[in-house]
Formats: C-alpha cells, sequence, structure tokens
C-alpha cells in the first residue's frame, strides 16, 4: 500500500449495498478520506495500492461474509483496524468476528453519525498507537541496555498526564478542583471508587488518574465497556474462556480481570449491565478468584476495581434495578464529576487544549481561536460534555479556510444556543412573561445576529441571506442593539 499525501485518515468503507456505501459517505467525508467498494474482490484490489487505517465493513454480503473477508485481511494486511456493521447483533456472529477476524468493533444498525464518527476516530487513533508501538518495539530491540529508562520515562510521562495538577486541564477557578482534590486524597488509598457524572464528562480520564497516582501505578490498566456487549460476551471479555467454551472459542482468552493482576480494571457503564451478570460480578469481588468460560478451575486475582456509570445507582438500587451489595462493593468511595455545563470557565481552556491534541492528530495547525468563537462556546450547554466540544473543535479545525478559528465555523446548533438574546428568546416564548411582539422582537433578534456572525459581520450577505436590504437591515442592528458587537473582535494568538 502507498502513503497518501493527504492529512485525513483514510477509511475503506466495504458493503454491496451502494445506498449504504454513499449514506456512510455522507457522514465520513468531512473527518475523514472515504475509499468505496461494493464487494471483497474490489476492497481488496484497494488495499493493494492504498493506504488504509481503517475498514468498515457490512456482515452479510452476497459472495462473502464480512467476517471472511475481514479474516483475510487480518492475515495480508494486519495492522489496519477492522470493524463490523451490521443490522443482525447474533452474539455468536460478534464472538467469530473478534475470534476469527480481530474486529477492533461490531456496530449495529441502525447507528447515529455522531456515535459512528467518535468510534471511527477511536480507531485512527488505535491504528497510529499500534504504529508508534511497532517502532517503539524496534528501537528497544536495537538498545536493550536503555529499556529500564525508557520504561520508567514512559510511566513518568504516564504519570504526569493524569497527573491532578498538570493532567486534568481546567481554569485556575474550576469546580474541578474540589474533585481533583478528592483524587489526591483517594488515589494512593487501596479501595474501590465508583466514577458518576454524564456521558463524555471524562469518567475515565479520572479513573486513569486514580490509577497512575496509586501505588499499583506501575501496574497494568485496563478497560472495558460494560454497556456495549451482552451478557455472554462481557463475561469472557472480563473472565477469559477455554478453547471450545462455546461456538466460535478456538483458542484459549486470557480474560481482563488476569491481565490486570497486580494492577487496575475500570469497568465502564456498569449501571448498564444486566441482573444476571451483576451477580457474576459480585462473586469475583467477594471472592478474588475468576473462572474462565468453559474452566473448572478457578484463579485468584489481586486487582483494584474502578467503576464508572451516568446513571444514578442509588435510584436503581431503590427501584431494584441493580444489586445494592454489588453497589456497596463498587463505591467504597464515589466521585462525582460535574457536566460541562456547570463548568463554563473551563471551555476555554479545554478548547485550546482539544485544538492542540486535534491538530496533531489531523496533522493541520492555526494558531488559535478567536474571543468571538470561544465566547460563543462558552456560552453552549454541552450535552454531550466534553466529547461533543472535542467533536466540535475538530470539526472546525477541518474546516478553517485561515489559520484562526472563527465563530462562523461553529456548527449552526451550536450558535443557535449561544447568545444571552437566544436564551431570554426561549424564554419570552414559552410564555414567561411580554407581549407577542416582546417574543417575536427577541427571536428576530437572535436570529439576525446568529446570521451575521456565520458570515463573519458581512452585512451584504446576512442581508441576502435574510431577505433584506443593507438600509433594512442596518434598521434592525440599530433597533436590538447589535451595532456594539458588530465588529469582530481581535484575533488572538493561543497557538
Amino acid at each position: 500500500m502507498n502513503r497518501p499525501m493527504a492529512t485525513k485518515p483514510t477509511i475503506l468503507v466495504v458493503d454491496d449495498e451502494v445506498r449504504s456505501v454513499e449514506a456512510l459517505t455522507r457522514v465520513l467525508e468531512d473527518d475523514f478520506d472515504v475509499l468505496r467498494a461494493t464487494s471483497a474482490a474490489a476492497a481488496e484490489a484497494l488495499l493493494e495500492k492504498e493506504w488504509v487505517q481503517v475498514i468498515l465493513c457490512d456482515q452479510r454480503m452476497p459472495e462473502t461474509t464480512g467476517v471472511e473477508f475481514l479474516s483475510r485481511v487480518r492475515q495480508q494486511w494486519p495492522e489496519v483496524i477492522r470493524m463490523i456493521i451490521s443490522g443482525y447483533t447474533d452474539s455468536e456472529d460478534i464472538i467469530e468476528a473478534i475470534n476469527e477476524a480481530g474486529i477492533y468493533q461490531f456496530i449495529s444498525k441502525p447507528w447515529t453519525p455522531s456515535d459512528l464518527l467518535l468510534k471511527l476516530h477511536n480507531a485512527v487513533d488505535l491504528f497510529r498507537l499500534q504504529r508508534e508501538n511497532e517502532q517503539l518495539s524496534i528501537e528497544l530491540k536495537l538498545k536493550p541496555a536503555t529499556l529500564s529508562d525508557s520504561l520508567q520515562e514512559k510511566r513518568r510521562v504516564l504519570q504526569a498526564r493524569f497527573d491532578w495538577d498538570q493532567g486534568i486541564v481546567r481554569a485556575p477557578d474550576s469546580p474541578l478542583n474540589a474533585v481533583c482534590d478528592t483524587v489526591r486524597t483517594v488515589s494512593t488509598y487501596d479501595v474501590n471508587v465508583m466514577v458518576c457524572g454524564e456521558s463524555g464528562t471524562g469518567k475515565e480520564l479520572f479513573a486513569r488518574a486514580l490509577h497512575y497516582n496509586s501505588l499499583r501505578g506501575d501496574k497494568p490498566f485496563v478497560a472495558e465497556n460494560c454497556g456495549a456487549l451482552p451478557d455472554d460476551l462481557l463475561e469472557s471479555e472480563l473472565f477469559g474462556h477455554k478453547r471450545g467454551a462455546f461456538t466460535g472459542a478456538v483458542e484459549d482468552r486470557i480474560g481482563l480481570f488476569e491481565r490486570a493482576n497486580g494492577g487496575t480494571i475500570f469497568l465502564d457503564e456498569v449501571g448498564d449491565i444486566s441482573p444476571a451478570f451483576q451477580v457474576k460480578l459480585l462473586r469475583v469481588l467477594q471472592e478474588g478468584e475468576i473462572r474462565p468460560l468453559g474452566s473448572n478451575t478457578r484463579r485468584s486475582v489481586d486487582v483494584r476495581v474502578l467503576a464508572a456509570t451516568h446513571r444514578d445507582l442509588k435510584e436503581e438500587v431503590r427501584s431494584g434495578r441493580f444489586r445494592q451489595d454489588l453497589f456497596f462493593r463498587l463505591a467504597t468511595f464515589s466521585i462525582a464529576i460535574p457536566p460541562l455545563r456547570e463548568r463554563r470557565t473551563d471551555i476555554p481552556v479545554l478548547a485550546q487544549s482539544l485544538l492542540q491534541e486535534a491538530m496533531r492528530t489531523l496533522g493541520k495547525t492555526v494558531r488559535g481561536i478567536t474571543h468571538e468563537a470561544l465566547a460563543c462556546l462558552q456560552a453552549y450547554d454541552w450535552p454531550g460534555n466534553v466529547r461533543e466540544l472535542q467533536n466540535e473543535i475538530k470539526r472546525m479545525l477541518v474546516l478553517a479556510p485561515t489559520d484562526q478559528l472563527g465563530a462562523e465555523l461553529i456548527s449552526p446548533h451550536i450558535l443557535r444556543g449561544t447568545t444571552e438574546e437566544a436564551a431570554e428568546a426561549l424564554d419570552l416564548l414559552a410564555g414567561i412573561d411580554g407581549s407577542l411582539k416582546e417574543r417575536m422582537e427577541s427571536l428576530e433578534a437572535r436570529i439576525v445576529k446568529e446570521t451575521l456572525i456565520r458570515h463573519r459581520w458581512n452585512k451584504t450577505r446576512a442581508a441576502q441571506e435574510l431577505g433584506l436590504s443593507r438600509v433594512g437591515l442596518r434598521s434592525k442592528l440599530e433597533r436590538y442593539g447589535l451595532e456594539k458587537i458588530e465588529q469582530i473582535e481581535e484575533w488572538v494568538d493561543h497557538g
């Protein structure tokens, strides 16, 4: 495969349904270079000549299955990250895909664009890390005398990255300061911790901070999303299995509890596991032993368990959906991560940090984000929290025609929720107070301001979109007091 000159990662979409290929392409093409194939043969021809990081393949195709095709890919192009997309979620298919084709992710239809993009960005990051790890392995073989120093340096870097004072990005007056103080206190004690917070708030980041600042910091850290797998597959992932334990189990597999022995295991979305599996997990926590599927032998494990959930587990316990004894085992100590809307002072600092990360990932450099853009980002509620902000920064960077990220690059739905005028308009329209005329004028002011921001305060273009003359637009600016913010603020270099 030849390396392309483009900086965007390359995704190969394989599906015999042309409409499915086109739908996936429309979602992915802004973030990735998308190659398309409607058969396994055409996909293999592309792999021969193109540098592909990730394959997204349909499971059900006329001439072959996705698993069969990706098994061949695994043999010939093992570095490519392989993903299956299917409307059929039979657990045996999933297990076969993982064992036979080394599938990184099994995506169920119908998929959502935001979730699909997130998973593909994670797959690209995994590809990059694999390449870096291969290079590191080669270097270590050439320089065995430096092995110990290299490992110590890696540990030092990891500990600094997840340090509560340096690694967790926040403003000086951030509400996270109290959370970081708690992490500092709890991390050195060998107790299980429950990390609570909405999706996208960075629960795994805090779990890693707890691990790397603990006495187990030089031992393994492994993570599993418990809400993404059915019971039988989750049991295999956590506890392992013996060859022949079920259809598709062609070799022994070591579970994550054994891999984490001496270190830490992070169970994300633990509130989503079934009542039946809650019993199995409770037994492991009580006895400190696991039994792989298909085995009669129990194995002792010494593991610190960190768990996370977006659910209110106390309410789940009261309603009978989550075992109280398991809750107490997992939540010796609880840490609550506030959502991004409750720590708006962090947004400018976070945006700059995420921009630096995005520039490294996408290979594109800009000087920073404008004051106006930061103000707009800071005013939005971010229901998807840090993960949503990360995606928005990447989108802005990809679309940026200049070396600054301005407010005109922000997604329209975020602009619509940014200004104080927007909140006032929604209050008025909800009937809190004000006459119909006042409510409509407040909404009109919001629309005018949003349009001007998108057009970088170009009155001619804004007037054309709104169906107004320049004189008419000028009149509305004066009526709604928008003249005072008409000029774009000075660019600020945050690089």
